[in-house]
């Protein structure tokens, strides 16, 4: 069932009184190395921008500016972050961008147990905002969504909640939570990971799989979070426990994110909304990678959509030599600023800011993190590089894959990490 576009109520005042939740406290511990010192919500992204930036600018484009972020692992890097980035709102007109730390705010004095005990912990505090919704986000996502279309879906189905989806191959659907529906899209069954996921109505080849992201009427979210945080036998999670036991007591209804996915400008013939979970270094690697073609799937581009973030002012990219020899130059890549390429090449790669690649040096297929120094006579393929690194001279990647399995971490896709701590072990 698709929402109608004439809605007999006021969105902006709705969308006003909505008050946003970004789950921002998760390790990340399938992108290995590089969340050993920050949250993957912190992790950089696209060149300039960090991962949280995706749905605190969707909350922003959308209306939405009552913000708090719920951080807990090594959240400095993200704390800091917010605090640069994001202290443009006014909050004497109601408007901001608040972070909720893990405070052992309960007599139990447990840090959060899982995604619903997040926001258990701080019902005070959310409930002295007095909002009419809640939304709730993971913090960890790519993507570009109107949360307001997902508002309006949410007020004209008069659901207790709402679960946005996002259709998936029924052959890939096995690694979500994927939700059973009703002909009006009425959630009937909320499934984990299930061996033989139900496929959507109107297309049989495909499922439902729960984006993690769902809007609650306030006073329905209250009630069940304290019914949640004295059942012993709770894992304390939306997915697993909130939302499935509203499935069988209240009216929970999929929203398609099709119809509030903000697409590229220019759309390609037969793609799928984006979204992306950048939570495996494959997957990581591809997202970034895919930045550097002609027309990428995610529009970083789009003026009425525009990814707010904080980034260090550095000066603009720098390509020096010219010689037969060598050759400063780049080719399909995305380049940041504070970058220097200096009679290297750099091909189908994507460098954040202050990289630095020296001559004779070759990179290919690879993605370099901040404030690293590839050295001379190098040639990098199909690799991540972490943040702060310093390439020794001659290191070469991506041709030898068990020499490269020794040193470093290859993944199954064949994408090799390079660290800080694993080049000091060369």
């Amino acid at each position: 069932m698709h929402f109608s576009s004439e809605l007999p109520y006021d969105l902006h005042n709705a969308v006003r009184n909505t008050f946003a939740l970004v789950l921002a406290g998760g390790r990340g511990t399938r992108l290995m190395a590089l969340t050993d010192d920050e949250a993957k919500p912190a992790m950089p992204f696209a060149g300039k921008f960090r991962i949280i930036d995706f749905p605190l600018s969707n909350c922003i484009n959308s209306g939405i500016r009552q913000m708090a972020v719920l951080t807990q692992y090594k959240a400095h890097t993200l704390i800091q972050h917010i605090q640069r980035g994001w202290g443009f709102l006014r909050a004497e007109i109601n408007e901001f961008v608040e972070l909720w730390p893990a405070q052992q705010q309960l007599d139990s004095g447990s840090w959060y147990l899982g995604t619903a005990d997040a926001v258990f912990q701080n019902l005070s505090l959310l409930r002295s905002r007095a909002p009419k919704y809640v939304l709730i986000l993971a913090g960890d996502h790519i993507y570009k969504q109107d949360y307001s279309k997902l508002l309006a879906h949410h007020i004209e189905t008069k659901a207790d909640v709402t679960v946005s989806c996002i259709d998936v191959p029924l052959k890939d659907a096995t690694g979500f939570g994927v939700v059973h529906v009703d002909e009006n899209d009425v959630i009937t069954e909320f499934l984990e990971k299930p061996a033989h996921p139900p496929c959507i109505p109107d297309r049989p080849d495909h499922a439902f799989a729960s984006m993690g992201i769902y809007i609650f009427n306030a006073e329905v979210l209250f009630d069940w979070l304290e019914r949640d945080a004295i059942d012993d036998s709770s894992s304390h999670d939306f997915g697993k426990d909130i939302i499935p036991a509203l499935v069988r007591r209240g009216k929970v209804v999929a929203h398609r994110f099709g119809d509030s996915c903000v697409s590229c400008a220019v759309p390609r013939a037969g793609a799928e909304p984006y979204w992306r979970d950048v939570g495996t270094l494959d997957a990581y690697w591809a997202a970034n990678i895919d930045l550097t073609t002609v027309t990428p799937e995610l529009d970083l581009y789009d003026n009425t959509w525009p990814i707010w973030t904080y980034q260090v002012q550095k000066p603009a990219c720098k390509f020096v030599f010219d010689d037969d020899e060598r050759r400063g130059m780049a080719v399909d890549s995305v380049l940041s600023a504070g970058c220097v390429v200096s009679g290297g090449t750099v091909r189908r790669s994507l460098l954040f800011s202050c990289v630095r690649v020296n001559s004779y040096t070759l990179i290919e297929d690879t993605v370099v993190l901040p404030n690293t120094d590839i050295g001379r006579h190098c040639r990098l393929r199909k690799a991540v590089v972490g943040t702060g690194c310093n390439i020794p001279e001659g290191l070469v990647v991506g041709e030898d894959p068990a020499l490269d399995a020794k040193r470093f971490y290859v993944t199954e896709g064949g994408v090799t990490l390079i660290t800080a701590p694993m080049l000091a072990r060369l």
